[in-house]
């Protein structure tokens, strides 16, 4: 074996152990998601994201260190469709804007020991916009690209109810799994949810819908390229497996958002169940009113 080989393949070893086994595999790259409606139908409706409520909020735990992150109801928006009929139809596109991203952190002299009080630190929440590439430095174009958080369903299954006019009373939950494509830091990889649905009625009128994660979603940094940098573009020194005990590899996406019908013309307005049958037996009509003398 040629000495230049065999010292390739010694160092190609080296670091594939370094990592704990095979080289963590790159998502595919991507700018954006986009969702196809499903098909029109009568029960369909079309409802939009409230961007005065709910929140997208994440923690990285490790040995010494604990983070929680957190960006307001202002960085939501998206749409879903939606037929109460049958919720496996449903699709849905969901936006985050990381640029008013927070992070908190508690810290322990060493593993084992005792988590300091949370503060908010201004170095950490650097760090956070330099790995994510969003920092004062990144470009334009690319900060709005980086700093868009997308999660596109393309499926539903396990439903508890697939069929919402079969349930009564003014708040009907479901618990399901909802899949698609995930995308951060121009990176997207399928993905799959555990998520439970508040659908509120007035009557048989669908008002609002409020959806909350049951289990957080775990996003693997190196996954999606976060990784530690000094500025847009510029590799730390430190890989993040050398930051280990005290940087996590990992982020636990949680995700809480209320959706409410547009009613704007062109889209189906509040979600009614399906009107009764008419008998069509003349006989069985009422009789005309008698005209006014």
């Amino acid at each position: 074996m040629p000495r230049r080989f065999a010292s390739a393949l010694v160092v190609f070893v080296a670091l594939a152990c370094a990592c704990g086994g095979e080289p963590v595999k790159l998502a595919e790259k991507a700018q954006k998601l986009e969702v196809k409606p499903p098909p029109p139908a009568p029960t369909t409706v079309h409802l939009v994201v409230d961007g005065t409520s709910g929140q997208l909020g994440f923690d990285m735990e490790a040995p010494i260190e604990k983070i929680r992150g957190k960006v307001p109801a202002s960085a939501l928006s998206g749409e879903v469709w939606l037929d109460p009929t049958d919720l496996a139809k449903s699709r849905g596109l969901v936006r985050v804007d990381l640029r008013d991203l927070e992070l908190f952190q508690r810290t322990a002299p060493e593993p084992g020991k005792e988590f300091g009080e949370e503060i908010k630190s201004d170095t950490q929440n650097q760090h956070a916009r330099d790995w994510l590439e969003i920092s004062p430095d990144t470009p334009a174009d690319d900060l709005a690209k980086n700093a868009s958080i997308e999660f596109a369903l393309t499926r539903i299954t396990a439903a508890s109810v697939t069929d919402l006019t079969q349930v009564t009373g003014p708040e009907r939950k479901v618990t399901f799994t909802a899949t698609g494509d995930f995308l951060l830091h121009q990176r997207k990889a399928e993905k799959s949810v555990k998520l439970e649905a508040t659908f509120r009625y007035d009557g048989d009128v669908l008002r609002e819908v409020q959806v909350k994660s049951v289990e957080p979603l775990a996003i693997g940094l190196d996954e999606y390229d976060v990784r530690p940098r000094s500025g847009f573009g510029k590799l730390a020194a430190k890989t993040l497996e050398q930051m280990a005990p005290k940087v996590a590899k990992e982020a636990e996406v949680s995700l809480e958002f209320t959706a409410r019908p547009d009613g704007k013309p062109g889209n189906p307005g509040p979600a009614t169940a399906p009107p009764a049958a008419t008998n069509s037996d003349p006989a069985a009509q009422p009789a005309p009113a008698p005209a006014a003398k």
